[in-house]
């Protein structure tokens, strides 16, 4: 039944939940919807952990059951994407937040998209993502936080980028936590996205 995966990552019962996907690939179930109900799980363990109901050995612990859940349908994904679109994209969770589930989400569905994804981690400071775009020339960057301090890094880090004069050079997505329109415009980026899905289609668009 729809839902069943939600409940079992949301408390966290991993043999249950790695059942659950297994079970739904087997029978013929879109990959890109046992992707959506667990990143709906992931939805609720963080919103228990906002409101101290969980802490970080469970967030911790929901990660690794949804690394575990990426890895079964891994494959179906990637016969299910279409042709390599031989993209490159640089992500990282920006200076002063450490949160890495949907950052993870997104970079998994890039890689799945055919994208070639710089993966800078967490807690990134602007040069990292100015040396990076200098190396790889990837034109697309992707930057992500949960935190309500990420909003002023994440226009520090555009700022660094285009003091860089790698401005024009790039399109610059953010998400994650509250963020919508207006802090679009206070980062200075493109585009933002509310999933793993949104970012990939404003990638896609991109290249």
């Amino acid at each position: 039944m729809s839902g069943e995966l939600t409940k079992a990552i949301a408390d966290l019962e991993e043999n249950e939940a790695l059942r659950l996907a297994r079970e739904k690939l087997d029978s013929g179930e879109d990959p890109k919807s046992i992707l959506e109900e667990s990143r709906n799980g992931m939805e609720i363990i963080g919103n228990r952990f906002s409101d101290g109901t969980y802490f970080l050995p469970e967030l911790i612990y929901s990660a690794e059951i949804l690394k575990e859940i990426t890895e079964i349908i891994k494959p179906a994904l990637k016969e299910d994407a279409q042709a390599k679109t031989s993209g490159k994209c640089i992500i990282g969770t920006v200076a002063g937040d450490i949160h890495d589930i949907g950052k993870d989400i997104v970079v998994f569905m890039l890689d799945v998209n055919g994208f070639e994804v710089f993966d800078l981690g967490v807690d990134v400071p602007p040069q990292k993502f100015v040396d990076k775009i200098k190396e790889t020339d990837a034109p697309i960057v992707g930057l992500s936080g949960f935190l309500t301090l990420a909003f002023d890094s994440m226009k520090e880090t555009v700022e660094a980028i285009k003091a860089a004069g790698l401005r024009d050079k790039v399109k610059i997505m953010i998400g994650g936590g509250q963020i919508d329109e207006d802090i679009r415009k206070y980062a200075g980026a493109d585009a933002y996205g509310q999933d793993a899905m949104k970012a990939v289609s404003l990638a896609k668009g991109w290249i």
